[in-house]
């Protein structure tokens, strides 16, 4: 059916995150995000394929990278629930942009478990399987194909166990769900005008098999999470 179809990907459509803004308004727009991880499950997507990729690890503490952090709630989140198993777990937030990581300290201020470093997801500042386990959310579809393949080598890279890349379905019913929830459950301006770009900006699980290839990486699995409007790519260290 043609409303399931998948759309034309977005080349020539920049999101307002990605550009010069004050600090207010970042701080509501990624207020926003992380309500709609929360809600629609989004953050869910991420802790369930990293808590499967984390179970046989036995390093104390665990060591958990996430690139392209944005305002912490996912590391937040992560930080709550090994707390509440009893597990130690440290937290490396990274993000490009110094503004976005003064909102994201606000955020993690009462979690000293989760660091925050500002560098360039393309270029991480770690060694070789330095970490056991990265993440990504939201944030693959930022980047064009001709640096996208450098995320993902990136992150393999730095990944002892594997990593876990989340983002969001690009189809029509995809993009309807979005727009719709942006407008019922976001309140900033960017948050609705970025939403449903980042649908169209995403990449299919074909697209991203080839991306995969493109930085040397091979089983790469996708998964999709059709009612959460997600996909996880999940990458495992042979």
């Amino acid at each position: 059916m043609a409303l399931f179809r998948a759309l034309p990907r977005s080349h020539d459509r920049a999101e307002l995150l990605d550009g010069p803004a004050p600090l207010s308004e970042l701080r509501e727009n990624l207020d926003d995000v992380a309500r709609l991880n929360r809600y629609f499950g989004g953050a869910s997507v991420t802790q369930s394929h990293l808590t499967r990729l984390l179970r046989h690890c036995r390093s104390e503490p665990m060591t958990v990278l996430d690139v392209g952090s944005g305002g912490a709630d996912i590391p937040v989140r992560l930080a709550r629930w090994a707390r509440r198993r009893g597990r130690r777990l440290r937290l490396i937030a990274v993000d490009r942009d110094r503004q976005i990581l003064e909102v994201a300290r606000r955020r993690a201020a009462a979690y000293p478990e989760i660091s925050l470093v500002q560098a360039d997801g393309l270029h991480l500042p770690l060694r070789a399987s330095g970490v056991d386990a990265a993440i990504s959310s939201l944030t693959l579809h930022h980047l064009e194909p001709a640096v996208a393949p450098q995320l993902l080598g990136e992150m393999a890279r730095v990944a002892r166990i594997g990593f876990v890349v989340n983002d969001l379905i690009r189809s029509r019913v995809a993009y309807a769900l979005v727009w719709l929830a942006t407008r019922l459950f976001a309140w900033h301006r960017m948050s609705r005008h970025d939403g449903p770009l980042s649908v169209l900006r995403a990449y299919t699980p074909e697209e991203i098999g080839s991306l995969a290839a493109r930085a040397g990486l091979s089983g790469i699995r996708v998964v999709r999470h059709p009612l959460r409007v997600r996909l996880a790519v999940v990458g495992v260290r042979e």
